[in-house]
């Protein structure tokens, strides 16, 4: 580990660096300067094609050059413009003069430079901005990340769809179910966030100091404002517009989408508490990893430490989501500046978020099923019967079926023998008697496989 990654405050950009790699381009004080670069020349050249005599239609090969230095934004040139902020003291303004920069000696660029962050604040960069981050981030990293997730987790309810496995409810034995039909559960959990958070909106404004075009009317009224507008935050660059706002685009988008992900987190921790509970129940063993400790005292231990690290990262990413949903709508008056501290804050959220992925996928490639666990669990379990057998007498009209059931089983441990005494001792059909009397824990799992094969 380098120097800078021992000395970083933040576990991210240390100790987890390569585990984020991906976000660090998008999320990152770079990622916001390339987007910013976007938008500003995609609305220079959207200017161009407006119809002002002042500003006629860029050629094919200044276009060409323009988004060039977009696809080609790198670290250099963002240092660069981290250079020119040293005077200006304003980001946005640097990314201006860096841009306007690039037009010495080329004739048709250098005649249209003060058509470059024309009648723009600067919130009408950053919010677009930080919408493009959101969407290369949501599209590149994180969508696929969890799809990886659920695709494991799909693999896992399939493969184990027949595995018996008895159920605890309130910590106590209940009906016998199937492991891959409690996976199966949560992949039908994260399927419906999944989508929730590929659905999100991702909105942007371009209307000027608060939002009414006031610069715009007074020096191009021939301009339908709005239009324009919404053809260059849509048509150009792939966001939603949203026509009424303050200074500010009011982040109401980014509060469902942030909350949107925190529910996502919520099931899978949900599912790591589960998975370690069932590691602890001797349900899982996990594969040994050659020359990996579990403890520094302890030299059995095989700790699940990849599901408690999910836990963790989950719950770190959850909170910074939740603040950012809750703080992000809310901006005095016509704006203020709380919210762009904040804002340079999503990628360590989504970071997290990420970490989390990783965390759970390395914890499930080590899980193995202990078959010899499963199986003398549901053998020491035969009272989990009494639920099918007093259905079965209701549906025959015997009497007090539930009252018989919770006197013979309730806070006792039943034997196999004693179940299907009490089964031959009914006055039932032949064929339902013989049906119980056949039934066995390991058995009594209900559709439980059919439902896992169907996530």
């Amino acid at each position: 580990m380098s120097l800078s990654a021992l000395t970083a405050l933040s576990p991210l950009d240390g100790r987890y660096a390569a585990k984020v790699a991906a976000l660090r381009p998008l999320l990152s004080e770079f990622g916001l300067m390339h987007r910013r670069v976007q938008v500003e020349v995609e609305w220079f050249i959207a200017l161009s094609d407006a119809g002002l005599r002042q500003f006629p239609p860029l050629g094919k090969a200044a276009r060409q050059k323009l988004r060039r230095r977009v696809a080609a934004f790198a670290e250099a040139d963002a240092q660069a413009i981290k250079d020119i902020e040293k005077t200006t003291n304003h980001d946005v303004k640097a990314v201006e003069y860096w841009i306007k920069a690039g037009f010495e000696g080329d004739v048709e660029l250098a005649a249209a430079a003060e058509f470059v962050h024309f009648a723009c604040t600067s919130e009408d960069i950053n919010n677009t901005s930080h919408a493009l981050m959101l969407k290369h981030a949501r599209a590149e990293v994180m969508l696929p990340a969890l799809d990886a997730v659920i695709d494991t987790l799909r693999g896992m309810a399939h493969a184990l769809a027949e595995v018996p496995m008895l159920s605890r409810t309130h910590g106590q034995t209940a009906s016998p179910t199937t492991l891959g039909k409690e996976v199966a559960n949560v992949v039908a959990r994260l399927a419906t966030a999944r989508e929730r958070i590929a659905a999100v909106p991702l909105r942007a404004k371009m209307n000027g100091a608060v939002g009414n075009y006031n610069a715009h009317q007074v020096a191009c009224p021939e301009i339908n404002w709005p239009a324009f507008s919404r053809q260059v935050v849509e048509r150009r660059l792939g966001l939603v517009h949203n026509p009424h706002t303050i200074q500010i685009e009011p982040h109401d988008y980014m509060a469902e989408l942030f909350d949107a992900f925190t529910r996502a987190n919520t099931i899978l921790i949900d599912w790591a508490r589960d998975v370690w509970s069932y590691v602890s129940l001797g349900y899982f063993k996990q594969r040994l990893k050659e020359g990996e400790i579990g403890s520094s005292t302890m030299p059995h231990k095989v700790n699940p430490i990849d599901f408690e690290n999910a836990e963790g990262n989950f719950g770190l990413a959850n909170a910074l989501l939740t603040h950012l949903s809750q703080k992000l709508p809310i901006s005095r008056l016509q704006r203020d500046l709380t919210d762009s501290t904040v804002l340079r804050n999503m990628g360590v959220a989504l970071g997290y978020t990420l970490l989390g992925y990783d965390s759970l996928q390395r914890g499930l490639s080590k899980l193995q099923v202990n078959d010899a666990a499963l199986a003398a669990d549901l053998d020491a379990a035969w009272e989990v019967l009494a639920e099918a057998v007093q259905t079965v007498m209701r549906r025959h009209g015997l009497p007090n079926p539930y009252e018989r059931l919770k006197a013979m089983t309730r806070g006792k441990a039943i034997t196999a023998a004693a179940m299907r005494k009490f089964i031959q001792s009914l006055e039932l059909p032949a064929a339902d008697k013989q049906r119980l009397l056949a039934l066995t824990p390991a058995g009594y799992t209900g559709l439980a496989a059919e439902l896992a094969r169907r996530v």
